[in-house]
């Protein structure tokens, strides 16, 4: 028996296994979600009917999917609590993306500029947060933002403000949580990218006249999109769809999907309700995660 008959099974296996992967904890999952979205409430166990009883027959399923419909879809529409909670969580989303970029960039930048035995370094302190439980790194956030907390001590003990600030229950408090905790999803794929790139190329700039601040316009920066991209995107998705930050460091005035989602399911025991919510938000985040998948795609393609 040959060789590469011997490896074909489990090569064969290797390849089916991402896909049935996605079938067995995505889509089969989706799936559920999917019919409960189109279910309606009830005050019962499970608490939405219909509910599908295959020992009853072929005709009992037909049924069963006879009853089914999109009011949930149409309420996810007509109300301004489900409106104003996917405009929030975009909102936040975009300008929570913002920030890291801003500060991820010049982080990333730095570290691949950093000496080659320096840079393992770099990368480690980047890392170490994850370490920690990511739960215990926000209550150690609620501690420092309260308001007898360590910023407010800080802030008192320099003369910068004349009486305690309220971190807490604000936006602020909300957005300083997600930079904190993203960062890392920001500057790892930038500093992958910076780190490869052909320094000859920025002597090359200056050699032709262009000044720093222009060499880094004109190829630094551009060299690294596919890197400004992967950040982005890899913080957008997951921020749009975040729920522990917001309920544990924002205020209740306005709530982002995730907190809305929460509610629904374990509050109200709306399951149809908070399954269409959350069917919406995942069709919301398809583009983005096509155009992601499209970037490592070509990023691949071109050698990396």
């Amino acid at each position: 028996m040959s060789a590469r008959r011997i490896f074909a099974g489990p090569a064969r296996l290797a390849a089916i296994a991402p896909y049935a992967w996605m079938v067995l904890f995505f889509l089969v999952p989706f799936g559920f979600v999917l019919k409960i979205s189109l279910s309606q409430t009830a005050i019962a166990q499970p608490p939405y009917v219909p509910v599908f009883d295959v020992t009853e027959g072929w005709a009992s399923i037909k049924a069963a999917f006879g009853q089914l419909s999109l009011d949930n879809f149409r309420l996810l529409v007509s109300d301004d609590l489900y409106i104003s909670s996917y405009l929030r969580s975009v909102l936040v989303a975009v300008i929570s993306t913002a920030i890291l970029l801003l500060i991820g960039y010049p982080v990333a930048y730095g570290m691949a500029r950093l000496p080659k035995r320096w840079q393992p370094i770099a990368m480690m302190l980047v890392i170490v947060p994850f370490w920690t439980s990511f739960l215990i790194r926000i209550y150690a956030w609620i501690n420092i933002l309260q308001h007898d907390g360590l910023l407010n001590k800080v802030l008192l003990a320099l003369h910068i403000v004349s009486k305690p600030v309220v971190w807490l229950s604000t936006d602020t408090a909300m957005y300083i949580g997600i930079v904190y905790s993203y960062l890392p999803f920001m500057i790892l794929p930038l500093y992958a990218t910076l780190a490869k790139m052909d320094g000859s190329l920025l002597e090359a700039a200056g050699d032709l006249g262009a000044s720093p601040a222009r060499a880094f316009w004109l190829v630094t920066f551009p060299l690294s999109l596919p890197g400004v991209a992967a950040g982005v995107l890899l913080c957008f998705i997951p921020i749009v769809g975040e729920f522990v930050i917001p309920d544990l460091l924002a205020g209740s005035g306005s709530m982002m999907i995730g907190q809305t989602l929460w509610l629904e399911f374990f509050t109200n025991k709306d399951w149809p309700v908070a399954s269409a919510a959350a069917v919406a938000l995942l069709l919301l985040l398809i583009p983005p995660l096509l155009l992601y998948d499209r970037l490592q795609r070509r990023t691949l393609a071109g050698g990396g």
